[in-house]
């Protein structure tokens, strides 16, 4: 999973303007991170319980549908969470000017 990890952040961290990639294990524990500590254990934790709340949100809607991606955009960062099978992926993004 090490290989596949370090490939997630390489392949994100070429997209224009990223602040910071965060993996996450299905216990919001941080795996690998590009950011500071103390934001990635925040951010994990943010994001996991967002996570969980869009996936039964999406299952209340439609029971054959399921959650792919979550996207959240403020008037400073972007946040896409993308859910994998083991893990989950954060990257926050400063949006384009």
């Amino acid at each position: 999973m090490s290989a596949e990890i370090e490939e997630i952040l390489k392949r994100y961290g070429n997209y224009p303007n990223v602040a910071g990639i965060i993996i996450v294990d299905a216990f919001a524990i941080p795996i690998k991170t590009t950011m500071e500590y103390t934001l990635t254990v925040h951010y994990a934790a943010l994001a996991h319980n967002l996570l969980m709340k869009g996936s039964k949100m999406t299952q209340n809607l439609d029971a054959s549908n399921e959650l792919t991606a979550l996207r959240l955009r403020t008037l400073n960062h972007e946040v896409m969470i993308v859910p994998e099978e083991n893990f989950f992926i954060i990257v926050v993004q400063k949006p384009g000017q």
